[in-house]
């Protein structure tokens, strides 16, 4: 069934084409740059209907513009022109008899270049005879023709600047005579083949001479205009045409203002060729105003890279026209470079755009809102049916206003920034300051000293703000083009109507009542512009209407968005100069100055007035062109005259101007200025419209667009670079202690000042070069690259630690998560889990090792294990600094930049502060550390792999053992208590001849030691695995229905529902109930999830202890030697003197130890440290020998034979005393260090008792998934080492 039209377009009026996307770039490139309005389309082939006698005047215009026109194309050719010589091959010496097919193939890739400059010439030549004569036409001292008008006025001078441009440009292009003199040799060679050459050389010679002589344009243009007659008069009325503009400010766009004052100075020379004309001249215009105007504008745009000093014009000139050098007063203006200091300051000041931003940015913020409120009474307006006409027409008169402002305003502005550029092109830096003195060049490009070193940090600043405050304000008067159109239109209608229609019917009756000539002029106007059928009371423009009464009439007439077209705008022009000047311009005293006329002042300033407006109403026509010129910034690009002087092919990007302004944002870190980074970007836009469409050189455009691909290459880099930055110190700010932020003195360094990246990251359509990127996509793209990369250093730097760096590496890591999930809000970041396991190399369903536990394990096995020392009181591990047995071979890692840290340089440095405080040791922090990162998933594979290790180590030590066993005597007595303290030392030493298997006894330590390492370390994972469970548990309880018990124990108040079963039950059971609801399945799959998510949450609650499954996995590693190392007693009781069992062995390389500790100084206690008595005591309980160890040991013997001597002598006489206290001396250290040895193997066997009972052996079995089972009681016998998992099982 087909669907209504009318339907159809309701249905799409509904959708919208809008996005967030925001306006941080100027105008797009414009479909149509014509200029309609300003420029006749019909070369003023209207203007013979108005019987106005300009038939010769309108001809004249119509030749001159299409001179112009030509003349742009010449320029740009010109402009454009590089050397073809550079690019010639040089034949080596072996192909030197191809040397005449070189020259010849030379001869004809450079003859095609000569021709264009023949035919620049050729033009020149033709431009300046056609302007000479159409000047000597008008300048004849009786009026046989009207006119020039001012549009002739404005003709002439285009294309008198036309030709002082291409002057100007063939005296700077060094290249053009380089190739003439190569085309010239070539010539000479391929010539003699040919016939008839003269001519050829002949016109070879005059081109010759054209290129070598400086402003030969202008020589030829003077004598062209002398040449019969003179034309002074015209080029006076010239001369007070430009003066009067410039000083009246009549140019609405800075090109007309720059195209005068380039102009003036050759229209002062070509008129003061003798001593009467400059006498004459300056009778009409004082000389004062001219050196005021010169003053006023030392140095004037002329191109993109090159400029014009009139003072140094005026100069030059005087050398070729010896009739202006006796002018003095002008050729004392100092040029550029000779400018006095004391008013170099005041040109500073002026010129430069950063002593003025101030103004500029408050003009911008009044007028944007001034703007805007405009813009929303325009479409009150046309929403009201049956408006007010007063307010209908205040409000587009409102508009129309506020537009002409908006095109001031852009061109005053883009004229500052073409001025500044010139500027600094006329004063290079000298010495250019470079950051880093070790990279510095020894030469720079004059370009580099222009550009890139002659703008500091400020200037760009204030540039890329105008640059922002012109493409914005451009792009918002754009936009409202067709909103605005009707009511210009009819401001415009409005304006014309009311002049001719009122005013000028009040001047018929008053002023002009007597005045039949100038009545006619007047009449004439209303004839050629006034709209009658728009008149409501039909006046008609007959002359018995000034036989009426003398008060003033208003005439009533409906506007209309009918606009004059610029033959009407010319006629006009025509028409009030003619009124004014009464029909001579020659006359002293200017336009609108000659007192002359009979005109009062009332009606001479409306009459000026409304000829000003008239210029203004065809720009103001030509909306959408002249938005597109005042916001035309391309010129910042262009540097043809200086690629051709520094002799290279183009410059580096970090000398481009528009990449200038972009780096500078970036590494400025301005939060003003992020907005405005993708503003500059538009400069490649404009210079590569310029290149296509005015200059029409392709290879421009090349070089353009390769340079636009490196720069936003290099932008989207150290964007993302920047964003990075920001977000990680944002992160790292917040995570930072606040303690330790409260501690410091200066903690407002470690906050981060807030930088709006959202609107960037809401840009999907960046127009670049005619195309859209998106730039939201490419960000995304970096970031992720940027994450990984971030946890692939951090990881790299942490295997090039030690195992004490696992705290910081947790600390960064949160950072980088933290900066992630900031990142998340704006950005379509990949999962960070994600990134992470791939980054550790742990995607498989099947692997449950990973990069970062593969790293632990390793230090653990290479550095921990061998070189740490536990301290027991402290429940940390320190590095031993006695000797390594195993040292880890580390790489140093390359630094990078900040941001793969903390952020900023403050937070990285309280970041390692905090950091160092856990690089010594090993303990508690470390352990929660080693769990987070490792998690459920990685930790049963170090554990087992730990487990691994201790069950390799008993069963290395177990022939270790066996050679002690061997060593020891047959018979190993009790020691007795008459023989005192030194006897007893003197029996053990004599029992205990271990001397010569030393290296066996340090073996046995050494393996003993990282076995009590290997276990203390899972008991700190114990400790920290029991306070994860714990805070687990009391996230999820209230969930599962877990409350405290009258008895202090745990107990569940339903044994089949958890109140988070039961919420999401009531909950489906009301969806499922109400026969409204139309899809209730999503509620029961979440009621079904809830059950398993309870089970699941319900089976972990009693999770089982991971120092009890290495106590069991121990012990079951033990029971393969326990026939050895607890043999039966044959008798069936206690063998007190032949047992050799490990408590005995223990018990000699305890005393051992403990002596050589207290003898040797160089063998010190922390070498092993309390390891070895955590492995020692460890083993002597699961063989169930805690109870002979506790009877028999050396050190306990040795304490109980002290403490009983100590109480025998204290029984003595008293006289003794003296002599009883020191009996004991030499012998108090060690006794201690036995004291301590026992009170550590007491708190061991403590331990050992509470978590692995004798009577049965408690192990926690661990799935493949690293979840804990329940407890699992296994029988103490060899089979339990068979029921625990095994590796690769």
């Amino acid at each position: 069934m087909a669907i209504p039209v009318e339907e159809a377009i309701a249905a799409l009026s509904t959708f919208s084409l809008e996005d967030e996307q925001p306006d941080v770039q100027g105008l797009a490139v414009l479909l149509s740059s014509e200029r309609y309005a300003t420029n006749s389309p019909i070369e003023y082939g209207d203007v013979a209907s108005y019987r106005l006698s300009l038939g010769e005047d309108t001809k004249a215009i119509n030749q001159l513009n299409t001179l112009v026109q030509e003349g742009k194309e010449m320029t740009s050719l010109l402009y454009t022109y590089r050397s073809c010589v550079k690019a010639l091959p040089q034949l080596p010496d072996s192909m030197k008899h191809s040397q005449a097919d070189l020259y010849l193939e030379t001869y004809q890739v450079l003859d095609l270049e000569m021709s264009r400059l023949r035919e620049i010439q050729r033009w020149q030549a033709s431009a300046a005879s056609k302007l000479a004569a159409d000047m000597q036409r008008f300048s004849r001292p009786e009026r046989l023709i009207n006119g020039p008008t001012i549009t002739h006025f404005w003709s002439m001078l285009k294309l008198l600047d036309i030709l002082l441009q291409l002057d100007h440009l063939k005296n700077a292009k060094a290249s053009i005579p380089n190739d003439f003199s190569w085309y010239k040799r070539t010539f000479t060679q391929v010539s003699i083949q040919w016939q008839d050459t003269d001519s050829m050389r002949e016109e070879l010679d005059d081109l010759q001479i054209f290129l070598s002589t400086r402003w030969a344009i202008l020589l030829n243009l003077h004598a062209e205009m002398f040449r019969t007659n003179t034309v002074e008069d015209i080029l006076q009325v010239l001369i007070v045409f430009c003066v009067e503009s410039l000083e009246l400010d009549f140019a609405l766009l800075f090109p007309e203002r720059h195209t005068l004052l380039r102009v003036l100075p050759v229209l002062v020379v070509l008129a003061t060729s003798t001593e009467k004309e400059s006498e004459s001249l300056y009778k009409r215009v004082k000389i004062n105003r001219l050196l005021n105007i010169f003053k006023n504008d030392p140095v004037v745009p002329a191109f993109p890279d090159l400029h014009l000093s009139p003072a140094a014009m005026l100069k030059e000139l005087s050398t070729y026209f010896q009739g202006f050098s006796s002018q003095t007063r002008l050729l004392a203006l100092p040029a550029p470079h000779e400018i006095p200091l004391r008013e170099l300051q005041d040109y500073q000041r002026h010129y430069l755009i950063v002593n003025h931003i101030g103004t500029i940015r408050a003009e911008h913020d009044d007028f944007s809102i001034r703007f805007a409120s405009s813009m929303n009474q325009i479409v009150i307006l046309k929403s009201t049916d049956g408006a007010d006409d007063e307010w209908s027409r205040e409000v587009k008169g409102n508009m129309y206003d506020m537009v002409v402002e908006g095109f001031q305003l852009l061109s005053r502005w883009t004229c500052r920034i073409w001025e500044q550029c010139a500027w600094k092109f006329s004063r290079p830096c000298k010495e250019p300051a470079w950051s880093d003195s070790n990279q510095c060049p020894t030469t720079f490009f004059d370009y580099e000293k222009v550009v890139r070193y002659n703008y500091t940090a400020e200037e760009r600043k204030a540039l890329i703000e105008l640059v922002s405050y012109i493409k914005s304000i451009g792009l918002m008067m754009q936009r409202c083009d067709t909103l605005v159109a009707d009511a210009l239109w009819e401001t415009i209608h409005v304006e014309v109507q009311d002049f001719v229609q009122d005013k000028l019917d009040t001047m018929l009756r008053t002023t002009f009542r007597k005045k039949k000539e100038l009545s006619r002029i007047l009449s004439d106007m209303r004839t050629l512009s006034a709209d009658w059928m728009a008149n409501t009371s039909k006046a008609e423009p007959e002359m018995h209407s000034l036989q009426e009464h003398e008060e003033t009439r208003q005439n009533t007439f409906y506007p209309r968005p009918v606009a004059p077209t610029a033959a009407q705008v010319h006629c006009l022009q025509f028409l009030i100069c003619e009124l004014v000047s009464g029909g001579s311009l020659r006359k002293p005293g200017g336009l609108f100055g000659n007192s002359g006329s009979g005109i009062s002042v009332e009606d001479l300033k409306q009459l000026e007035t409304f000829f000003y407006k008239l210029s203004f109403f065809l720009h103001i026509l030509d909306y959408t062109a002249t938005i597109g010129t005042l916001t035309d910034l391309g010129f910042l690009w262009f540097r043809e005259f200086y690629l051709e002087s520094s002799r290279v092919i183009q410059f580096p990007i970090e000398c481009s101007l528009p990449w200038m302004l972009v780096d500078h944002v970036i590494e400025s870190q301005d939060a003003g200025l992020f907005e405005s980074i993708l503003l500059p970007l538009d400069i490649y836009n404009d210079s590569a419209q310029h290149a296509l469409t005015v200059l029409k050189q392709r290879f421009l455009y090349d070089e353009i667009e390769a340079e636009v691909d490196l720069c936003f290459d290099q932008l989207v880099y150290k964007l993302n670079e920047s964003i990075f930055l920001y977000y990680k110190s944002c992160a790292a700010s917040a995570l930072l202690d606040r303690s330790y932020i409260s501690a410091c003195d200066d903690g407002e360094k470690y906050s981060v000042k807030p930088i709006r990246f959202d609107e960037i990251f809401k840009l999907r359509r960046v127009k670049v070069l005619g195309r859209a990127i998106d730039l939201r996509s490419l960000i995304t793209q970096r970031m992720n690259k940027l994450f990984r990369e971030n946890i692939e250093f951090l990881y790299d730097h942490f295997e090039n630690a030690d195992i004490c760096a696992v705290v910081e590496l947790q600390q960064l890591l949160d950072i980088l998560e933290h900066t992630h999930e900031l990142l998340s809000q704006y950005l379509e970041l990949d999962s960070y889990p994600l990134m992470l396991n791939e980054m550790q190399e742990n995607l498989s369903l099947v692997s449950y090792s990973s990069r970062v536990s593969s790293q632990i394990w390793n230090e653990m096995q290479n550095d921990f294990l061998p070189n740490f020392i536990l301290c027991n009181t402290t429940q940390r591990f320190v590095r031993s600094p006695i000797g390594t047995h195993h040292t880890s071979q580390r790489t140093a890692i390359s630094t990078k930049k900040p941001y793969f840290y903390c952020g900023s340089q403050d937070l990285n440095l309280a970041y390692q502060s905090l950091a160092g405080l856990y690089h010594e040791f090993f303990g508690i922090p470390h352990m929660f550390a080693v769990v987070k990162l490792l998690g459920s998933r990685s930790l049963p594979w170090i554990i087992r792999a730990l487990l691994d290790h201790i069950s390799s180590k008993i069963i290395a030590i177990g022939p270790k053992i066996t050679g002690l066993q061997e060593a020891l005597p047959k018979s190993i007595g009790l020691l007795p208590f008459d023989g005192g303290v030194a006897g007893c030392l003197k029996i053990i030493h004599e029992q205990l001849t271990w001397g010569a298997k030393s290296e066996l006894k340090a073996e046995v330590l050494r393996d003993l030691k990282e076995i009590g390492s290997a276990l203390y370390w899972m008991s700190l994972l114990d400790i920290v695995l029991r306070q994860v469970d714990a805070a687990q548990f009391m996230q999820t309880a209230p969930w599962l229905g877990f409350v405290p018990g009258t008895d202090g124990q745990v107990k569940q108040i339903d044994t089949v529902n958890s109140p988070f079963t039961n919420l999401f039950s009531s909950a489906t059971n009301s969806v499922v109930s109400d026969p409204t609801y139309p899809n209730p399945s999503s509620f029961i799959i979440m009621s079904k999830q809830a059950e398993a998510a309870s089970l699941l949450y319900k089976r972990n609650m009693n999770s089982g202890s991971v120092l009890e499954y290495a106590l069991a996995f121990t012990s079951a590693a033990l029971d393969r030697h326990y026939s050895k190392w607890s043999a039966t007693p044959k008798t069936g009781f206690i063998d007190i003197t032949t047992s050799k069992d490990f408590y005995r062995i223990f018990s000699g390389l305890q005393f051992g130890f403990l002596e050589e500790t207290i003898l040797d100084p160089s063998k010190k206690h922390e070498m092993f440290g309390d390891s070895v008595a955590w492995a020692g005591c460890t083993i002597i309980y699961l063989l169930g020998q805690q109870q002979h160890f506790e009877l028999f040991d050396f050190s306990y013997q040795f304490l109980n034979v002290s403490e009983v001597e100590s109480a025998t002598v204290s029984l003595t006489l008293s006289s003794d005393r003296a002599k009883s206290s020191n009996f004991l001396q030499g012998y108090e250290n060690l006794l201690e260090a036995f004291r301590k040895a026992r009170r550590l193997n007491n708190h061991v066997f403590s331990m050992l008792r509470a978590r692995c009972p004798l009577e049965d052996k408690v192990a926690c079995a661990i799935k493949q998934s690293g979840a804990p089972l329940h407890r699992v009681k296994f029988v103490n016998s060899v089979s339990a080492f068979e029921t625990l998992p095994q590796r690769g099982a």
